[in-house]
């Protein structure tokens, strides 16, 4: 069963993790998290960065996905820089 606590939300909108559950999840200073809001829950789920060899996966995965649709190096330059000039 999940451990139970109450926390406050501060004036500055900052909400306190109890040290039990940051213990539990190993959670460190610093630790990002993203924020779900729906009626009247809020769920935070912690985010990290992916290891470098789930990073060689994704990048593989992509230039294979671009070859096999035709996508070259200049339409993603022109992507590029149409988004910039927005």
């Amino acid at each position: 069963m999940a451990d139970i606590a109450t926390t406050k939300l501060s004036s500055k909108g900052q909400v306190v993790i109890p040290e039990n559950i940051r213990k539990k999840l190993k959670l460190e200073t610093g630790v990002q998290f993203v924020v779900l809001g729906d009626k009247d829950v809020v769920i935070l789920k912690k985010i990290s960065p992916p290891s470098i060899d789930e990073f060689d996966h994704l990048i593989n995965k992509a230039r294979q996905s671009s070859k096999e649709v035709g996508l070259k190096k200049s339409d993603i330059e022109g992507a590029i820089r149409k988004v910039r000039s927005q």
